[in-house]
């Protein structure tokens, strides 16, 4: 059966911003923190957002349409508990503005454990993907993420560094399975991405440092071209 593409949403021409974050942070309200960091991102998208959670047994996702403290005035984000979390807001590159295209995007794997995504960029090979590898899409990030789920055995880490060279066009991500989180960038660089550090010692990633200020995290430094990071218990 070929994959099942939306392709008048696909059809929409690119545009540039989104604002990804994503928090590792055990003993935090990260959900909270998510929250903050979106609202210092969010000049970089205004159609939606949504936060993704995880308490290292399920992931939890919250996403709707508008600006961030909209879609989180009455959601409750307190009983959002866990000890990572991934947020985004959205400008749409691919994809209409809708529900179903706000991010993150989650997927299952056929072993039932969660993946979870929130991507700044543009792919321009998204048919072709969605086509050749028959994977249902509406946008180049649920397409990444319905790759990332089915391939994250034995690991999320293993299926990045197995799809990355597939995915051609400009993308920075933040993705989380229950118990890591995980940036990357494509190998030219061309959205930005970087990592602070909490001062009780959790991480974060965010598209821009006006992320990092807000919760209080310093400046480490950029996720590099073409790099995959991995943040859990060990660092």
């Amino acid at each position: 059966m070929p994959a099942d593409v939306d392709l008048a949403a696909l059809g929409e021409g690119p545009r540039e911003e989104c604002g990804v974050f994503g928090l590792y942070a055990p003993g935090e309200d990260v959900a909270t923190l998510t929250y903050y960091g979106l609202y210092a991102l969010q000049h970089r998208g205004q159609e939606s957002a949504g936060i993704a959670v995880s308490d290292g047994q399920r992931i939890v996702v919250h996403k709707d349409m508008g600006l961030v403290n909209q879609v989180f005035r009455d959601s409750g984000l307190a009983a959002m508990t866990g000890h990572l979390a991934i947020g985004h807001c959205r400008y749409s590159t691919t994809g209409s503005s809708s529900w179903a295209n706000a991010q993150p995007q989650y997927a299952e794997t056929p072993e039932g454990n969660g993946v979870a995504l929130g991507h700044n960029g543009n792919l321009v090979n998204t048919l072709e993907l969605a086509r050749k590898l028959d994977v249902p899409a509406t946008n180049d990030s649920d397409v990444m993420c319905r790759l990332l789920a089915r391939d994250a055995e034995p690991s999320v880490m293993d299926a990045i560094a197995g799809i990355a060279p597939e995915l051609t066009g400009a993308f920075s991500v933040v993705c989380m399975d229950e118990e890591r989180l995980y940036a990357f960038r494509d190998r030219d660089g061309v959205r930005p991405l970087v990592i602070g550090r909490l001062p009780r010692g959790g991480w974060v990633v965010a598209s821009e440092t006006a992320g990092l200020d807000i919760v209080g995290a310093v400046y480490v430094r950029d996720v590099e071209p073409g790099e995959i990071v991995a943040i859990d218990q060990d660092g």
